[in-house]
């Protein structure tokens, strides 16, 4: 992997980091996991599998640094590490979609894949969830995958758009 492809993935999810901590709520205490959008931006770009480990593995710990979720700290870097992997080869094996379609489907069902795997990873952790797993899948995971979807299609289109710009220039 090249030093730029790197330094690249190392900036979206820095960013994504920063997103996620300066977001406010939106609906219901829900809001839209940048980490995770910016993490799908990166694989869009370079979805080549030691950039999806590493996109993986730098969101993994960025997310158990700042979750807030009682023993949440393995189930972070687990999900984020496995969504990554699952995410870009669903990327290479869609090659030539539609961008406005593939994105934030890609998107919709890698963050519900994270929230899947991060319920399940924190219930053998922990033993327990704050609440059911059908409950928390219905009412935080579908919804904030939904956001994501959006968000991931809006952000993935800006970085389109400026590299286009930077090309020119």
């Amino acid at each position: 992997m090249k030093l730029r492809d790197m330094v690249l993935t190392s900036l979206f999810m820095a960013i994504g980091l920063v997103l996620h901590q300066i977001t406010p709520p939106l609906v219901a205490g829900m809001k839209p996991n940048f980490l995770l959008a910016m993490l799908f931006v990166a694989l869009f770009i370079n979805p080549a599998p030691k950039n999806a480990l590493l996109a993986g593995m730098v969101g993994g710990i960025f997310a158990a640094l700042t979750t807030s979720f009682p023993g949440g700290q393995v189930p972070n870097i687990a999900d984020q590490i496995i969504t990554a992997q699952v995410v870009a080869l669903l990327i290479r094996h869609g090659r030539g979609v539609s961008p406005r379609i593939f994105v934030p489907l890609i998107s919709l069902a890698g963050t519900s894949l994270s929230g899947t795997v991060f319920l399940l990873v924190a219930m053998m952790v922990t033993g327990t969830l704050p609440a059911a797993f059908p409950v928390l899948f219905t009412t935080v995971v579908l919804p904030t995958a939904a956001i994501n979807a959006v968000v991931t299609g809006i952000l993935y289109g800006l970085v389109m758009a400026t590299g286009k710009v930077a090309r020119k220039v």
